[in-house]
């Protein structure tokens, strides 16, 4: 038992990250370190958020126990946010968030049109995809 608080983030791992970003709807990304004072400022903000939005998963990546993931994504400074919504990243910023702005993230990131995300994607793959072939 956790004490009967609602815990509704969940741990990212190297073996789980992948499965849990990768899916349909929308996935906030917490990277963050115990030694890491405003990610403790920051954590409270980012759990009642989760509880104000059962339908998003809310992670939380401890870059000093999952020192790869962190690289992998590059972060150099925590705490980050990152958004992810269908498995496409459409946020990744370190610092701390007051309330009133993660909140508005996630609203902005709800209204995405998601399929002109999708469509911009492939128009710059293709670019990419051209521009190597002239080479």
């Amino acid at each position: 038992m956790n004490g009967g608080g609602v815990q509704n983030t969940v741990e990212l791992t190297q073996e789980n990250f992948r499965e849990v970003i990768g899916g349909d709807g929308l996935v906030l990304v917490d990277f963050w370190a115990a030694w890491c004072g405003p990610c403790r400022m920051f954590a409270p903000i980012y759990q009642r958020a989760a509880q104000r939005n059962p339908d998003a998963v809310f992670g939380k990546v401890d870059t000093e126990a999952q020192p790869q993931l962190a690289a992998s994504f590059q972060i150099r400074s925590i705490p980050t946010l990152m958004i992810v919504r269908d498995g496409v990243v459409l946020y990744a910023q370190p610092g701390a968030l007051p309330e009133s702005a993660l909140d508005d993230l996630i609203a902005q990131a709800r209204a995405v049109d998601m399929d002109q995300v999708r469509r911009e994607l492939a128009a710059q793959q293709s670019a990419q995809g051209q521009d190597r072939a002239a080479v």
